[in-house]
């Protein structure tokens, strides 16, 4: 299993115009551990509604990539965003699951990735024609090369330890990061 802060700072390593909506807790510190950035969309509060507004941003902006970094607790919660991604298929964006098969923002407790559920196999039932389960180091540093180039979305379960590292938390000021990913992306008013 991979350290969740090591490959999301690879991930995001050469991440040139790559927009990132980082999933509720975890995810979050984890990508501004990395490194804040104008081009992070940082959720605050919102449970379940990463893979939708990185959908709406790869439907948005078409000729960006977009990534959307979340944890399973989160891809639990919002299996039905899984449907509508994968019935839509926008060529440019890619979900990436921390699965550590743990509830992580609520206390450690098991998920059900622990148990029967498989993520990939959900995603791939919904339509996702190129999945990626990503378990070592090598194949993360494949699943990050292919991400910029890849003509199709993508859903990678990356499995992780069940750890808790150190919180790194970016900005909170919600209006602070609305502005300034509007600008990074070059979407003004």
């Amino acid at each position: 299993m991979l350290e969740r802060r090591k490959l999301v700072k690879e991930l995001l390593a050469d991440r040139g115009d790559l927009m990132v909506v980082c999933g509720l807790g975890s995810p979050t510190y984890d990508v501004a551990a990395a490194g804040d950035h104008p081009l992070n969309f940082y959720l605050w509060a919102a449970m379940g509604g990463a893979a939708m507004i990185g959908l709406g941003l790869a439907i948005a902006k078409p000729g960006r990539r977009v990534a959307v970094i979340t944890g399973d607790g989160e891809a639990l919660m919002g299996m039905g965003s899984l449907a509508t991604i994968g019935v839509r298929r926008p060529d440019n964006l890619v979900i990436v699951v921390l699965d550590n098969g743990h509830y992580g923002e609520t206390g450690m407790q098991a998920s059900h990735t622990a148990e029967a559920v498989e993520l990939l196999g959900v995603a791939r039932a919904c339509g996702f024609k190129e999945t990626f389960d990503i378990t070592d180091e090598l194949g993360l540093r494949e699943f990050a090369a292919y991400i910029h180039d890849a003509a199709t979305t993508l859903c990678a379960r990356v499995a992780i330890r069940a750890d808790e590292p150190p919180r790194v938390l970016p900005p909170r000021d919600g209006v602070l990061l609305k502005n300034r990913f509007r600008r990074a992306t070059g979407v003004e008013g």
